[in-house]
């Protein structure tokens, strides 16, 4: 039976830990936010409209969590999320004024595998939860679930544009990226 106060070792790295998270989440959420802007009208849009949803559902978790365990949210780390993704906007792709395709292919490709790696921090999370009645494993595993969800859509778009953009077969997922 977990513990209502004791599971958790090393509380100070978990701290660590979830902040992290919750500042790549932040700048998940402003991803996918100028994702949008950029695919609005295209078939695209709905399904950036449902991530961004989840996006936001899963920091507030991230948040809640991270209270019931009374750790605190580290503003300077959300603050330098968000600004290192505003200034990853200021890259060379190729064009100096406008837009570039390849800056589609790119930030769907950066999505797809943030995605991976908040879904081991949610696998992470899930295992504390056993340990520690203060985290709702049920919710991760929840989380887990959609994250799987999310990485399959992603890499399947990330594969249209790749070959929107270069040419060739999109094809299906590999196996790589079913798992």
């Amino acid at each position: 039976m977990p513990s209502a106060t004791g599971g958790i070792r090393n509380l100070e790295l978990l701290g660590i830990y979830t902040n992290d998270h919750l500042a790549s989440a932040t700048g998940g959420i402003e991803l996918v936010t100028r994702m949008l802007g950029r695919h609005r009208g295209t078939s695209h849009e709905p399904r950036l409209e449902e991530l961004l949803d989840e996006l936001r559902e899963e920091r507030a978790a991230l948040r809640t969590t991270m209270g019931a365990l009374g750790i605190p949210v580290r503003q300077y780390k959300q603050a330098a999320v968000w600004i290192g993704e505003k200034l990853s906007r200021v890259k060379l792709n190729g064009r100096v004024l406008s837009r570039s395709e390849l800056s589609d292919l790119v930030e769907f490709e950066f999505i797809a595998t943030a995605v991976l790696a908040k879904r081991a921090g949610f696998e992470t999370l899930r295992a504390i939860g056993e340990a520690d009645s203060r985290v709702d494993a049920a919710l991760f595993e929840r989380l887990i679930a959609q994250a799987d969800k999310q990485h399959h859509w992603l890499a399947d778009t990330r594969r249209e544009v790749a070959a929107r953009v270069f040419g060739g077969d999109p094809g299906a997922a590999d196996a790589a990226a079913d798992t």
